[in-house]
């Protein structure tokens, strides 16, 4: 695209009265293209100031000059000098064009172009080869070009509708965050008014059916209403499947827009201007509300959002009624809206997690603790933007504050003491175990240890390296001694066990385990003969 949106580029480096001249025709221009667009950035068909087209005409007709030496001269493109003079509909003076290889072909691709208008230049030569056509491939895609059939520019009926009566809902994408070790989307939620163009806006990290509903739940209670339809694009919230005229609605939203007594519609494919005034705010946001923003996190972006909603985005002028504001055509319009139900659904992202052999689950990037009871378990997870629930069934397990990073550890302390506690008495009970099948006295003394305020943990574990040092039966000898002097201590049966092995004569029970890497040093090596040497000493014949 040259120039201003189309216009051709003027060349305004001449010197002397063309100079003058040429400025003044980019100046017209100029006025010309602002007059014919309207504030959307469309524009209609371009037309060529008045003067420039007395000016071309004339120089065409009387002068007869060229278009190369008009183009020149007024320092404008040669297309414009084309278009002006094909509008103008007057025979053109010069030699007649050359012949082609492709006049003979015309009848045919003017005949295929209208039964298939999309057809490629690529097939469309293929075909005319197959009928005789010599010329080369790139030549003939450049003569297609100028006899290809140009759709009809569409015109478009300004829709107007009844206060309370509509509002369009779309996403957005504003940028990336970076949380941590994740980097999110910023999507926009954005709902207006079709009547009064009142805007909602709200922020979320993510564009999942949770946010979408929360999005609609705030709009909802912002402007105390709800519209009595509201027109989505074929976004996967909104619309599963569409063939034609039928159309799967999302079941979930399906529920809400019961819920609030809308109804939902979707707009045709490749229709956005169904939609455009939800397209224009997103439009106005980006440029009026996001551009060079800084905000310190979402939260604080949102307070900013919705200050801008309530100020100005409210205070601009309503296209329908320009000498109304936004404000004051919703006032009005806020009275046509439905009312909110009485009881609203709660809007929780509702999950289904399978817990590991470790007290974890897994959600949205994060690990969440959990009691270890429930390790190897299917567990549900209910998640709204700042907390976090675990849930198994109707009973809650776990309460978290929700996070936004990525591969965090989010534990609550009593859930990792309780695994830890449990691991030590299991500890213990496998050490009780182990003493009351080897040595059955065991039990008693630990009993009356208990009654005396005893540490059971203590006398169990020095109990078991006694066990590992001697014989079981003379271990249960020095309990029973123990227990007829009434000292239940380890103590005690370490002293009788020291008694029977002197009376007995025994060696020390000394166990030393040395690591493998020390045994090996220990090796015994097998010293070298050192008669080799000596035949060093010996003289050499040679």
């Amino acid at each position: 695209m040259n120039g201003f949106g189309g216009w051709p580029r003027t060349a305004i480096g001449a010197g002397g009265g063309a100079r003058t001249s040429s400025v003044r025709g980019f100046c017209a221009a100029v006025v010309a293209f602002g007059t014919n667009h309207d504030m959307t950035g469309r524009g209609e068909a371009m037309v060529t100031p008045p003067d420039i087209e007395a000016r071309i005409l004339r120089y065409y007709h009387a002068e007869k000059w060229t278009v190369g030496t008009i183009a020149r001269q007024l320092h404008v493109h040669h297309s414009v000098v084309r278009r002006v003079l094909a509008q103008a509909g007057l025979p053109k003076i010069g030699s007649s064009p050359r012949k082609s290889k492709i006049d003979a072909y015309l009848p045919f691709i003017h005949q295929t172009l209208e039964t298939f208008p999309t057809l490629t230049a690529s097939r469309l030569y293929g075909m005319v080869c197959e009928r005789g056509y010599s010329g080369h491939p790139d030549h003939f895609r450049h003569l297609i070009a100028c006899h290809r059939p140009r759709p009809k520019a569409e015109a478009y009926l300004r829709l107007r509708t009844l206060p309370g009566e509509q509002g369009q809902v779309d996403w957005a994408q504003f940028s990336h965050l970076e949380i941590g070790r994740a980097r999110r989307p910023l999507m926009a939620f954005v709902m207006v008014l079709s009547h009064s163009r009142q805007i909602f806006l709200r922020f979320f990290l993510d564009a999942r059916m949770d946010n979408f509903l929360r999005g609609h739940v705030a709009a909802f209670t912002a402007w105390s209403g709800v519209p009595r339809v509201l027109l989505y694009d074929n976004l996967k919230s909104a619309v599963l499947e569409r063939r034609g005229d039928a159309i799967r609605f999302h079941p979930t939203l399906l529920g809400f827009a019961g819920q609030y007594r809308y109804e939902p519609r979707p707009v045709a494919i490749a229709r956005g201007n169904e939609k455009g005034r939800v397209e224009r705010a997103i439009r106005y946001v980006r440029s009026s509300f996001f551009a060079a923003r800084s905000f310190t996190d979402l939260d604080d972006l949102n307070a900013q959002a919705e200050a801008w909603c309530l100020g100005a985005a409210a205070d601009r002028r309503c296209p329908d009624e320009p000498d109304r504001t936004v404000r004051e055509v919703f006032a009005d319009e806020q009275s046509r809206l439905l009312a909110l139900p009485d009881n609203p659904a709660p809007l929780l992202e509702q999950v289904a997690v399978s817990v590991g052999k470790t007290p974890y689950v897994r959600f949205d990037l994060n690990n969440y603790s959990v009691p270890f009871t429930h390790v190897r378990r299917m567990l549900t997870v209910l998640a709204d933007p700042h907390e976090v629930r675990i849930v198994d069934g109707a009973t809650v397990l776990a309460s978290h504050p929700r996070s936004y990073d990525k591969g965090a550890k989010i534990e609550e302390p009593t859930h990792v003491q309780a695994l830890i506690d449990f691991k030590h008495a299991a500890r213990q009970h496998r050490g009780n175990d182990r003493l009351a099948r080897a040595v059955p006295a065991s039990q008693a003394l630990l009993q009356r240890a208990a009654e005396r305020g005893g540490s059971l943990g203590a006398i169990t574990a020095g109990l078991l390296r006694l066990l590992d040092r001697y014989d079981a039966a003379a271990v249960q000898a020095a309990i029973l001694e123990a227990l007829e002097r009434d000292v239940p201590h380890p103590n005690a049966v370490r002293f009788a066990l020291e008694r029977q092995r002197e009376q007995q004569g025994g060696d020390p029970p000394v166990a030393i385990v040395l690591p493998a890497h020390v045994r090996e040093r220990d090796a015994p090596v097998r010293p070298h003969a050192l008669e080799t040497y000596d035949q060093l000493k010996e003289p050499s014949d040679d």
